[in-house]
């Protein structure tokens, strides 16, 4: 995809989420005709940018699944900053990247990210029913088990 700075960045973002929305589309409509839209024990991990899908795709993810949110707090973020300064990937940047007059791009880049990633996380809770913490997940010796603790579904389902 590129980075925001270049000069056909627009076109590859518009490009990837497209392709994004068409496959998570694809996803739910196989989960929405299983069991009249329950999808049973089925996991979608979605790229963070799945919060770009639209309203449409959001209600549905959320009509069928439980939508967890990974909060990062702000050390964390700083951490995320960091690597991705130090091994860039393409991410979508809806624009909330500015360059000011003078500027490089990697200062740019750090200067966006964080007010990138606050906004990001603002949709995220958002269009949550579970938002768990990174350093909860993280926790030595965290599992399977307590992740589903905490987002109720051993509890729904009888499981012990």
């Amino acid at each position: 995809m590129g980075f925001p700075y270049e000069p056909q960045y627009r076109a590859r973002e518009s490009r990837y989420l497209a392709c994004e929305v068409e496959v998570l589309n694809e996803i739910l409509g196989h989960i929405e005709s299983l069991n009249h839209g329950s999808g049973g024990d089925i996991v979608i991990d979605t790229t963070g940018s799945a919060i770009y899908t639209g309203e449409d795709t959001l209600a549905r993810l959320g009509q069928c699944s439980t939508v967890v949110h990974l909060s990062t707090p702000p050390e964390v973020r700083e951490l995320m900053l960091k690597a991705y300064l130090a091994n860039r990937r393409p991410i979508l940047w809806r624009d909330s990247f500015t360059k000011e007059p003078g500027e490089a791009n990697a200062a740019a880049l750090a200067r966006c990210y964080p007010r990138l990633m606050v906004t990001r996380e603002r949709l995220y809770e958002q269009h949550a029913h579970v938002t768990i913490d990174y350093l909860t997940v993280n926790r030595k010796g965290f599992g399977v088990s307590d992740f589903l603790d905490k987002i109720g579904i051993r509890k729904q389902r009888g499981l012990s």
